[in-house]
């Protein structure tokens, strides 16, 4: 009987003298990565958002209050039941405590769903709809690095204003598609422009004749891509090919460094774009893209890999600040903590998982005005991000207090 109330005395003791390892569930933060390793977004997200992750997880020491960070990957294939799957497996069975990046729409509300049933947190980055902060929020859920809204408010504003007032849109047949298409369309038609047309094309894509003959039978001014990474890269490959671009201009809604860089200067140069991030834009930016280039042999990150970075660090934050990886207790703490990094200068948490921070107009530049390698952006000008994403009076989130 001593020696049990002894014992009990001892870890009563162990729990005060290390008040932050009792805070811990299993003596160890588990941070999954999943995202599409393989597919069409593997280039914009994959291996670099993994890195990109590491990174952040070295820049803190690789330990919490002394409790070792670890992160593991998986390629979602850009398939919802294969995400929510991986998602229930390593919740239950692996003891991750949150899970990063989730490109691809259908992947990232599959894990929304586990992750708001099992309490844990998500932090998106790759993923673009906007019902990720209506009606798919979450307490413990956030939307990071853009969004279809915000891009819409970029590109779409842009164009119009620039003359562009009729569009006919190549949309992916997903959800993502629909939504970016839907975004645009509003944008559009606020600024006195018309929607002559649309056609949804498979998801993914490698021919895109049919489609590019039904747009420019359209004799619309704007052929609107509402679609990513090497869909929008085969879209204006074959455009150009077709002699397309003669007469009508394409606007690609959701464009990274990366097809730019594929595509090349020649073909990609004078489209706008809306980013959430570019490597040559300061000394921050630039210093933490050498170390990612490093890393990727060469390679420069997307506005996806930096977001996976500054996600990530402020979750280890909120840890480190809350003395916890309970999943509601570091959501309410992510909330209140300011989110100040190379990725967003004066970034904030709403109510509703989104992350609002500045997002940037771009024109790709010419071949002649490039002066080295990846030097592929002129940022025309910065979108405030209370003016980039959808106002809370707007929301459809039950979480948030009208």
């Amino acid at each position: 009987m001593i020696k049990r109330v002894l014992l009990g005395a001892a870890a009563v003791l162990a729990l005060s003298a290390g008040g932050a390892l009792a805070q811990y569930s299993d003596n160890k933060i588990k941070i999954g990565i999943l995202t599409d390793m393989s597919g069409t977004y593997s280039d914009l997200a994959g291996q670099g958002a993994i890195i990109a992750a590491q990174m952040a997880v070295e820049d803190f020491g690789g330990k919490i209050n002394g409790i070792p960070v670890e992160i593991v990957s998986a390629d979602h294939q850009n398939k919802a039941d294969i995400a929510s799957s991986i998602a229930r497996k390593w919740y239950d069975a692996e003891q991750v405590d949150a899970i990063a990046e989730l490109v691809t729409t259908a992947a990232a509300v599959a894990v929304r769903e586990v992750s708001k049933e099992k309490g844990r947190i998500d932090l998106v980055s790759g993923a673009a709809s906007t019902p990720l902060t209506n009606d798919k929020c979450s307490p413990t859920g956030f939307h990071w690095t853009y969004d279809t809204y915000a891009l819409a408010n970029g590109t779409g504003n842009a164009v119009v204003k620039s003359g562009g007032d009729s569009w006919f849109f190549l949309t992916a047949d997903y959800a993502f598609g629909h939504n970016l298409q839907a975004q645009t369309e509003r944008v559009v038609k606020e600024n006195g422009g018309k929607v002559v047309g649309a056609v949804r094309h498979p998801f993914p894509n490698a021919d895109f004749s049919s489609f590019l003959l039904q747009a420019q039978a359209s004799g619309a001014k704007i052929i609107g891509l509402a679609n990513a990474g090497q869909d929008t890269i085969n879209a204006i490959k074959q455009a150009k090919e077709f002699g397309i671009t003669k007469s009508q201009k394409l606007a690609g809604l959701l464009v990274f460094i990366s097809d730019v860089h594929s595509l090349g200067l020649e073909t990609a140069q004078g489209m706008m774009l809306t980013t959430g991030f570019y490597w040559d834009m300061d000394n921050d930016t630039r210093t933490w893209s050498g170390r990612f280039a490093q890393r990727m042999k060469g390679k420069t990150p997307t506005m996806v890999h930096a977001g996976v970075y500054s996600a990530v660090s402020h979750y280890l934050k909120a840890i480190q600040a809350g003395k916890t990886d309970e999943g509601i207790k570091v959501a309410d703490k992510m909330r209140e903590l300011p989110i100040k990094d190379f990725f967003a200068k004066n970034g904030k948490l709403r109510a509703d998982g989104r992350m609002v921070h500045d997002m940037y107009l771009a024109q790709v530049k010419a071949p002649s005005e490039a002066k080295g390698p990846w030097d592929y952006y002129k940022i025309v000008r910065t979108i405030p991000g209370d003016q980039a994403y959808q106002p809370l009076s707007e929301s459809t989130c039950p979480l948030v207090k009208k």
